[in-house]
């Protein structure tokens, strides 16, 4: 549902076969195992185990012998099962899925190019044009309004009574066919000039040239370029991280790192070659003809003291000086910007990466807090245990969330980010499990005193009485 309403003004109005948008929701349907998979598992344990305690056949198979843990195993290698081929399809198989589902909605959105157009709207996703209808469906439109500013110098309007839109078969042009109209052009209005004494200058006018034309039909073309450009880079590019498996993303990092290593290393060189000391240096006497073997001597020997220039030099020096300064940090900032945006690119890298394995290790934990819960509640059914996992889901989901906002904001690292979830709530699996297991409240103080014993030094000292 929240695919639909997201894409809602993308899926409506167009005619698109009721299989295409079918095949849309299959595709964005794979993207939604990784989150239910886990509310399953969770589910599903505390049902199973809880049907087994509140049918006193728990009971019956600790009496005769057996452990929680020895109940579980059976069920453990099932869910181990369950998380291997939980990774299998999170690395293999929602990649291709998220692939063919984002080509799937841009060819969707690149239907109809009359879509961007809103009756009684003025339309400005095509850059330098402000397009507005009064009325009108699918290609044809009526009341047709086109303010053209792609030149600067010019302002033009074209007024259309109805016309019909399509697109080249190329996709790179725009053509409206109008029908009885008129096209207005003018110069735009110029900057005031003004006299040295801060007076209007004589020559200003407000009188511009301009010209009327009319027709009945006409075809106007407007170039994509710009709108094309503007989709592909949103639509195509923005969710790359999701599209590629462990293997794939490995050698991406690899890669990005290799490039900007090289363009750090290139950009030192180049900044150590504008210096004038290695300019110098590296005037060596081999690139020197018997003309000009003297320049080497007169280029390293003799300095230039500021004190003993002339003021007119001293000024071109600092002037020089300064001019050099503002452009290496220019050249500095665009440096640093651009390696902020190679660490980020890793950062998207590294979390899908992350993603993947903290996915399938989490499905193991929620296992282990579901068996031991359906065993303490000994409640099974859709009843209790629908309303705990339901609960435990919503924690689990603000984990997760809190998590990859932190480590896409690049508070923490991928790695912290994506494994917060399965960090807190190990704890949570290893005190029901025991509690669980030893049939002993989960909150009790000599269970908590045992547990924190366990981490106290083995060879510490014991207080001396009072």
């Amino acid at each position: 549902m929240q695919f639909l309403w997201k894409y809602i003004d993308d899926l409506m109005g167009k005619g698109i076969d009721t299989l295409v948008v079918l095949e849309l929701l299959f595709y964005v349907s794979a993207s939604l195992i990784p989150l239910a998979l886990p509310l399953a598992i969770l589910l599903s344990s505390i049902m199973t185990i809880g049907n087994l305690a509140e049918n006193n056949e728990l009971t019956a198979l600790k009496s005769s012998g057996l452990s929680l843990y020895k109940i579980l195993k059976p069920l453990t290698f099932v869910v181990i099962g369950i998380a291997f081929f939980t990774f299998y399809f999170a690395n293999y198989v929602i990649p291709v899925a998220n692939l063919k589902w984002h080509s799937l909605i841009y060819d969707i959105q690149n239907t109809k190019i009359s879509a961007i157009l809103t009756p009684g709207v003025y339309s400005k996703e095509l850059d330098g044009y402000a397009i507005k209808v009064d009325s009108g469906t699918d290609d044809h439109f009526k009341g047709i309004l086109i303010h053209d500013h792609t030149d600067p110098k010019e302002i033009k309007t074209i007024r259309a009574e109805q016309g019909k839109i399509y697109k080249s078969e190329n996709g790179k042009y725009l053509f409206f066919e109008l029908e009885n109209g008129y096209v207005t052009e003018e110069l735009s209005p110029e900057a005031p000039n003004y006299t040295p004494d801060g007076k209007l200058h004589s020559n200003n006018s407000n009188n511009r040239p301009s010209r009327r034309s009319t027709f009945e039909k006409a075809t106007y073309k407007i170039d994509l370029a710009g709108f094309s450009l503007k989709r592909s880079q949103d639509e195509l590019f923005a969710d790359k991280h999701e599209m590629l498996n462990v293997f794939q993303i490995y050698s991406a990092i690899d890669s990005i790192k290799i490039n900007g290593q090289q363009i750090s290393n290139n950009f030192l060189q180049s900044l150590k070659n504008d210096h004038p000391y290695f300019q110098a240096y590296y005037f060596k006497p081999d690139s020197l003809n018997a003309n000009n073997e003297n320049k080497k001597d007169t280029i390293i020997s003799e300095l230039i003291e500021f004190d003993k220039l002339s003021s007119t030099d001293q000024v071109q020096a600092i002037t020089m000086t300064q001019a050099k300064l503002r452009r290496k940090n220019q050249n500095l900032n665009g440096q640093k910007e651009y390696m902020m945006s190679i660490n980020h690119d890793i950062n998207g890298y590294l979390i899908e990466f992350h993603r993947k394995f903290a996915l399938t290790f989490t499905i193991i934990v929620l296992f282990f807090i579901g068996a031991p819960l359906g065993a303490i509640v000994r409640k099974g059914g859709f009843g209790a245990p629908v309303v705990i996992a339901a609960l435990l889901f919503m924690i689990y989901f603000v984990l997760i969330s809190v998590g990859d906002s932190l480590a896409v904001s690049e508070v923490v690292t991928p790695f912290i980010g994506m494994w917060f979830a399965s960090m807190v709530l190990m704890p949570i699996a290893y005190v029901l499990m025991r509690a669980a297991a030893n049939d002993s409240p989960v909150f009790s103080k000599d269970g908590w005193v045992k547990f924190f014993k366990r981490f106290k030094r083995k060879n510490a000292r014991p207080l001396p009485h009072q």
